[in-house]
């Protein structure tokens, strides 16, 4: 698999130091509020890139972080009246529900920031035996004059950097641009450490818990692109001139949501939290919508694009219910028959090439789904004109499976009872408008509506499909 590596600046293969282990890092959310449809598009990238690897036989060690300290939430737990930590804990919880619902596999790590406090304080005893870091009356800072590098991965030169909005202003600082690896605060929460009673700086938190869960070179870091500078500039900084290794191989960096131009964020207050959004739209929707343009674009956040990637995910439901269906029809004997399983047969395999063709360069998404398109188009015309049988089906479906396990698609489940209940109503009605009690059918097909159920009627049966 090929991705944009910022570092490089260039689309490079992913090359595993440790046989078909990969190791990916992802920063992930700051807990003080529900996550929204920006976060939802970074994650939801990094997990089809971590579900393509495991198709293509990589065992993948996937670490996501939680921010659970951090000035945001301690003014947010003051403004609600609860301690910060049980606002993050809180947040937190919502989180995988959230993502959960998305279909999001879960990682194989959550670390949180709080619980690996001991572990920042070794790297900043470690940088500051070498000569990388100081300590001033407010806190423990790195100097970034220090490391030769530094601005290597933004492309920035030192001389033209202006101080961030997360870099604290200290007239004892030795540069305006040197970030806090501790600060030194009184009110809670804080810990002790070696140099005072305090609270780490944002960007010591990740670079602990990479490497503590993925040692101190590993193949895949990512985020936003926001995130390029200064918090990835400054963990490599960190960590390097720690280690004097390679931090992380590859950057992978995920383009913004917008709204109407400007990124989605919660401090602009244009934010769609995830939970609002899959009441309106449902799993899969969102995870086609995010996936629809290439990862490194920016994203509208649009109505028409939401309905598009709906439209797109009904003509894939109704080609999987209409495979489903067709398990319970015999295979056409014949020349006739046959024709018809090598036709689609040859559509879903080219389709399935150019599927992994696209995933393998720098993850084209876009036309990946395009493809996937190719194969449920001529499924459902081809269920449109009762073709479709048992060995079509069994022929297809493995290949379709595969395609969407990576993009992380999948229909409503169904229970065996439900099934069974759904099953029966569907053939009271096929009865009832035999009989030529169309009322009596149409008061089932609305009673079954309003479950989510939809009904499509072929010339010779009726087939349901659970809407999602």
């Amino acid at each position: 698999m090929r991705l944009y590596n910022t570092l490089s600046g260039k689309v490079e293969e992913i090359k595993p130091s440790n046989g078909m282990m990969v190791r990916m890092y992802l920063c992930g959310v700051t807990v003080y509020d529900y996550s929204h449809i920006g976060h939802a598009r970074t994650i939801i990238v990094f997990d089809v890139i971590r579900r393509y690897l495991m198709y293509k036989g990589y065992k993948v060690r996937f670490v996501q972080n939680f921010t659970d300290v951090d000035d945001k939430i301690i003014k947010a737990a003051r403004e609600k009246g609860i301690k910060p930590l049980e606002l993050a804990e809180y947040f937190i919880e919502q989180y995988f529900k959230d993502f959960d619902r998305l279909n999001v596999l879960r990682a194989d790590h959550y670390p949180r920031a709080t619980e690996h406090i001991e572990d920042m304080h070794r790297i900043i005893k470690g940088l500051m035996d070498k000569g990388y870091a100081y300590r001033t009356s407010k806190g423990v800072y790195f100097h970034i004059a220090k490391d030769e590098d530094y601005g290597k991965l933004s492309k920035k030169q030192i001389d033209e950097l202006k101080a961030g909005a997360r870099v604290e202003v200290d007239e004892e600082k030795l540069d305006p641009l040197d970030f806090a690896l501790w600060k030194f605060v009184d009110d809670e929460p804080s810990w002790d450490s070696p140099w005072g009673r305090g609270r780490p700086g944002w960007h010591i938190e990740c670079s602990a818990m990479s490497m503590k869960y993925l040692g101190e070179t590993f193949e895949i870091h990512g985020g936003g692109e926001d995130l390029i500078f200064p918090h990835h500039e400054n963990e490599i900084a960190q960590s390097e001139s720690l280690t004097c290794k390679e931090f992380s191989k590859h950057w992978v960096h995920v383009g913004m949501v917008n709204v109407k131009g400007e990124k989605m964020a919660k401090s602009l207050k244009n934010i769609e939290p995830i939970h609002s959004a899959l009441s309106r739209w449902g799993a899969n929707t969102i995870r086609l919508y995010c996936l629809s343009a290439h990862y490194r674009k920016p994203l509208e956040y649009d109505e028409m694009l939401l309905k598009q990637a709906l439209a797109v995910w009904r003509d894939v439901e109704n080609a999987l219910y209409e495979l489903e269906h067709a398990m319970k029809i015999p295979a056409r004997e014949g020349e006739g028959g046959r024709a018809v399983v090598d036709e689609l047969k040859g559509i879903v395999d080219e389709s399935f090439k150019i599927f992994m063709d696209r995933m393998d360069d720098d993850l084209d998404t876009p036309n990946a789904i395009a493809s996937l398109l190719t194969s449920i188009k001529a499924v459902n015309r081809y269920a449109g004109e009762d073709m479709l049988d048992v060995s079509v089906a069994e022929t297809i479906m493995p290949r379709l499976n595969d395609m969407l396990f990576i993009l992380g698609l999948k229909r409503a489940e169904v229970s065996s009872e439900e099934r069974a209940r759904i099953e029966e109503m569907v053939k009271r009605r096929s009865m009832l408008r035999a009989e030529k009690r169309y009322r009596e059918a149409d008061e089932i097909r609305e009673m079954l509506r309003a479950e989510g159920i939809e009904l499509v009627d072929h010339k010779d049966r009726t087939i349901w499909k659970k809407l999602s």
